[in-house]
């Protein structure tokens, strides 16, 4: 397989890729990668920005590979939870400042790494959805709790529970997404707002953002944990096998309730 994420740095800016086509979806190797090349950044003085955004014109990334869940194996959805979490919680807990640049569809675990950064640009044409609930499972890379930092109680829930899909427009009207741009210009944008964090004290920045995060990080500290925990229990149900395989027979489920 080749390199899941690219990483290039540009002055004090370094880019990251996500590099798994066609859809750019997350596995283990890519998360513990994302977890290790954050922890190296952090050690890198000269870094004082994150950038991330997808390979390719379509995707940002439709998320995690399903065929992972197909067999409702309880091991690998512990082990997969528990790599989502570490992954997008140290994108969250990035010294500096983080910035997606959605280019396409952001699905699942692909909206919620976008939902682990500081600030979001999104390209008219994207596509954003927390899908879980439509194939038996629940977002467990913090999108139920970090998507109650941007909008409402009543529009996460319509994304989670309704598993509504929104276009860039709406979801830049809701708060979800902090700035709209053409196609195509989501990465320059975001190169362009990395570049004016480099104006700034590095130092000063991290510790605005220490305590801008407090009080999100104090109210995390227990719902993370909480979210990755019922994400497996969710294995213990017919209904979870059936949703994922459905998914991949590209068939309507036949929920049992159980």
């Amino acid at each position: 397989m080749s390199n899941p994420i690219l990483i290039e740095k540009r002055g004090h800016t370094a880019l990251l890729t996500m590099n798994n086509p066609p859809a750019n979806t997350w596995t283990e190797q890519s998360l513990k990668m994302l977890k290790s090349t954050v922890a190296e950044l952090n050690a890198d003085r000269d870094i004082y920005a994150l950038v991330i955004t997808g390979q390719g014109e379509k995707f940002f990334s439709a998320g995690a590979d399903l065929n992972l869940f197909a067999d409702g194996d309880f091991g690998v959805a512990r082990n997969m939870s528990r790599y989502f979490g570490e992954a997008f919680e140290a994108l969250s807990n990035f010294r500096g400042v983080s910035i997606a640049a959605i280019n396409g569809f952001a699905m699942g675990g692909g909206l919620e790494v976008a939902l682990a950064c500081d600030i979001r640009v999104a390209e008219e044409q994207a596509q954003m959805a927390l899908p879980e609930a439509k194939v038996g499972l629940l977002p467990c890379a913090g999108g139920t709790q970090n998507l109650l930092n941007l909008t409402s109680m009543a529009w996460a829930k319509r994304l989670i529970l309704c598993g509504e899909r929104l276009k860039a427009d709406k979801a830049y009207e809701i708060g979800l997404v902090e700035e709209l741009v053409p196609q195509g210009g989501a990465l320059d944008r975001a190169l362009e707002l990395a570049e004016g964090v480099a104006q700034q004290s590095p130092s000063a920045v991290a510790a605005c953002k220490e305590l801008i995060q407090l009080v999100h990080q104090r109210n995390n500290s227990t719902t993370l944990p909480t979210e990755r925990e019922l994400f497996v229990d969710l294995f213990h149900t017919e209904d979870q096998k059936e949703g994922v395989n459905a998914f991949l027979e590209k068939r309507k489920p036949q929920w049992k309730n159980q």
